[in-house]
């Protein structure tokens, strides 16, 4: 990255969860934060200038997704982006909360959780290419650990979508890296949010040795390393940040 003013970041599915903990984590450094979700801008939240920064986008919809590019570009003022953070996604359930498996996701749900979860990340940073090359930036999209194995709560089409974008940041970081863009991926286990699955308590007693829940802000901490010059060699990378859930 160069040595210059202040710096941009673009995170998308800002406004709960890991998404909320990032804005938090780079606006104490005095990023400036571009967040972009399908709700509008939440009142209660802690960081200025939030209503001015962020967008209201249907990730789902390619129409929407490509108008929220041409606003991001029109928003940024020497037309550079410092960092870009793919991290919304959806994980639809049944009625009844259960996961989705291969045999009873509609097609119309493959295709909509593949284009929230894969499409999207690479409509934004091709949409926002220049940007980031004029910055050297960063692309850090975010996967999960059910890309790589079945998981008890994680449908069939997030588990998919999500080894997709694994795959997908290999080939960004083979691409994109001969423009000085770096793109790499975090693939988060179970993290304390309010919208942990009934049984995770068993997954964290039998599956994870460190015998807890990784927190968000943990998760924003590998992120923001991932955007600075501390990973400036760092390239296709995926980071498991699971508490050894993998191993």
């Amino acid at each position: 990255m160069p040595n210059r003013g202040r710096r941009t970041l673009l995170l998308t599915g800002a406004s709960r969860g890991i998404g909320h903990a990032t804005v938090k984590r780079f606006s104490s450094e005095g990023w400036r934060v571009i967040t972009c979700s399908r709700h509008p801008f939440p009142e209660n939240c802690p960081w200025p200038a939030g209503p001015e920064d962020h967008i209201q986008v249907d990730l789902s919809d390619p129409a929407s997704t490509d108008a929220a590019i041409a606003e991001i570009k029109s928003r940024l003022s020497d037309k550079s982006l410092d960092a870009l953070v793919n991290n919304a996604a959806v994980s639809p359930k049944t009625d009844k909360g259960a996961r989705l498996g291969s045999l009873d996701t509609s097609r119309d749900t493959w295709q909509h959780v593949f284009q929230v979860n894969f499409f999207a990340p690479i409509m934004l940073a091709r949409g926002l290419i220049e940007e980031l090359k004029k910055a050297k930036g960063s692309v850090v999209n975010v996967t999960s650990i059910a890309g790589s194995r079945v998981h008890p709560f994680a449908g069939s089409a997030y588990a998919t979508s999500k080894a997709a974008l694994a795959s997908l940041t290999r080939e960004m970081a083979a691409d994109f890296g001969r423009l000085g863009i770096r793109v790499n991926a975090i693939a988060p286990g179970e993290i304390n949010t309010s919208i942990l699955s009934p049984g995770t308590e068993k997954i964290v007693d039998q599956q994870i040795p460190m015998h807890r829940l990784g927190t968000t802000d943990e998760v924003a901490n590998i992120i923001y390393v991932l955007c600075t010059e501390t990973s400036s060699y760092v390239n296709g990378a995926e980071i498991a940040i699971d508490g050894g859930q993998h191993v």
